[in-house]
């Protein structure tokens, strides 16, 4: 009499906004000895995912902000010395593509991520699209955009006169 082997059911992969929505506790931890030199000491926020899609929501068209912004405000409001930049930019990645996910399944209104900038006005290549559709979005909303020489590389030109602060 011949075995029969079932194949063990697969989940499909968990959306992005699956990924956003998940439940998840902040975390308040010290600040890691090798990260000591960039952090310095103290203690350390990790935020979750939904509390960045609360800051991305607030920026208002015609300003940006920074990611180093968003992660001083958090650290402010949760009174430690710094905020993760690994797992902030993680969580950020995520609501860029939830944002993206529900935009594809028509959401009129999304947080605006796009508004988000690395340090020195920079755009952000692992944003959906990458620098290219960064680049669309804020110049539909108004921004200049300069490109470096090879077009790999972009920021917004005088960023810091729309610079919004939480």
């Amino acid at each position: 009499m011949p075995v029969t082997i079932s194949k063990p059911k697969v989940k499909g992969r968990t959306s992005w906004t699956e990924k956003l929505e998940k439940e998840q506790q902040i975390k308040i931890v010290d600040i890691p000895a090798k990260m000591v030199a960039g952090c310095g000491e103290g203690t350390m926020l990790i935020a979750t995912p939904k509390i960045i899609l609360r800051l991305v929501q607030q920026i208002p068209r015609g300003e940006v902000t920074t990611v180093n912004i968003i992660r001083q405000k958090l650290a402010k409001d949760y009174g430690t010395n710094t905020t993760c930049p690994m797992t902030t930019g993680i969580f950020l990645w995520i609501v860029a593509n939830a944002m993206d996910e529900a935009k594809t399944k028509g959401a009129k209104r999304i947080a605006p991520y796009w508004r988000v900038l690395k340090e020195g006005g920079k755009l952000n290549d692992k944003f959906p699209g990458g620098i290219k559709a960064h680049a669309e979005q804020l110049e539909a909303e108004g921004f200049m955009i300069v490109w470096n020489k090879a077009k790999t590389n972009a920021s917004v030109f005088d960023y810091e006169r729309k610079l919004f602060t939480f």
